[in-house]
């Protein structure tokens, strides 16, 4: 065994311009999310309970897309979705469709826990909530000034808004970057692109790996729209090898089963993780952009993305830890 690792993401596609104060701000959260797992793992905390402390984490913070921050529906109202997956015996849970879920992530730990089943979502997703007694807030609690603000201007420009926190010059300069852009989701143009989910990969000492992620999705998408995160094998993925958690484009991750395409690569092909990590992002995107996480069992940790940037932070157990945007 190679020992313990973790990685976090905070979401892929980082805007060139992102004032300097919003990518230090980033670096601390992912630093401190890191520091909490780094002490969990020195306490012999197993990699699935770590993952899912370092993403309630991430999900109590208002600056990525997932919980307190998450994005907000054509609608005005938060739709939340989150997985995990436990690699020794690849269990898993995931959930969707929340407004009231203070933690989803805990949420998905308990399907995966506490029912016969691995995926649930929308009422009955709430209602299994209510019976479990996870703590529930109302869905002004995930609703901040910033989400309204670009929410308007995600209307005017008549487009989903992927990163609802970058400064946009006026609300024609929004609508005509929209217009411009090359960037396009199953044909249709978008505007800035980076999406802000969450994530953290975890191998514990015992070489045991976990994945979980989390996210609020896209401003302004349409209700009912569920993207990678909660999908097993596209956004998330552990299995005895490695896990995986990814980040950016949902449409096209889901179609490349883009966090499953690690392990199997590793599996079939017989690459160690940075090979598998570099070759799913090279080869398996087509024109998709997005980025990902990984562990594997050995304690190597891996990173890539085809974006201009990635908020990610590392460890390991050697003292290795790195945090970087671009």
């Amino acid at each position: 065994m190679g020992g313990w690792a973790i990685a976090v993401h905070g979401g892929a596609g980082v805007d060139p311009n992102l004032p300097k104060e919003r990518q230090e701000e980033a670096k601390r959260l992912l630093t401190r999310c890191l520091d909490i797992g780094i002490s969990a793992l020195r306490s012999n905390l197993s990699a699935i309970d770590v993952v899912e402390l370092v993403v309630r984490q991430l999900e109590t913070d208002p600056l990525f897309n997932s919980g307190r921050g998450s994005a907000l529906t054509e609608n005005g109202t938060v739709e939340m979705e989150a997985s995990i997956m436990d690699g020794p015996k690849r269990r898993c849970g995931a959930v969707s469709g929340l407004s009231t879920v203070k933690n989803p992530v805990s949420l998905a730990r308990l399907v995966m826990d506490k029912s016969p089943h691995s995926y649930l979502a929308f009422s009955g997703a709430e209602e299994f909530a209510k019976k479990q007694g996870v703590e529930l807030v109302d869905n002004e609690y995930f609703i901040t000034e910033d989400n309204v603000g670009m929410l308007k201007l995600a209307k005017e420009a008549n487009s989903i808004l992927f990163d609802y926190r970058i400064p946009t010059i006026g609300t024609c300069g929004a609508g005509a970057a929209a217009m411009d852009s090359p960037l396009q989701m199953n044909g249709l143009p978008i505007s800035v692109y980076a999406p802000e989910t969450v994530g953290c990969v975890v191998v514990d000492k015992e070489g045991r790996c976990a994945a979980a992620t989390s996210t609020g999705g896209l401003m302004n998408k349409m209700t009912g729209r569920i993207g990678d995160s909660p999908l097993i094998g596209s956004g998330t993925y552990a299995c005895e090898l490695c896990g995986v958690s990814c980040t950016g484009e949902g449409e096209a991750i889901i179609r490349s089963t883009l966090a499953r395409e690690v392990a199997a690569v590793m599996e079939y092909k017989g690459l160690r993780l940075h090979e598998a990590v570099d070759f799913v992002i090279k080869n398996r995107l087509d024109e998709g952009k997005a980025g990902l996480i990984a562990v594997s069992k050995n304690g190597e940790v891996a990173c890539g993305f085809n974006t201009t940037g990635m908020f990610r932070g590392c460890a390991t157990e050697d003292g290795f830890m790195e945090v970087g945007v671009w």
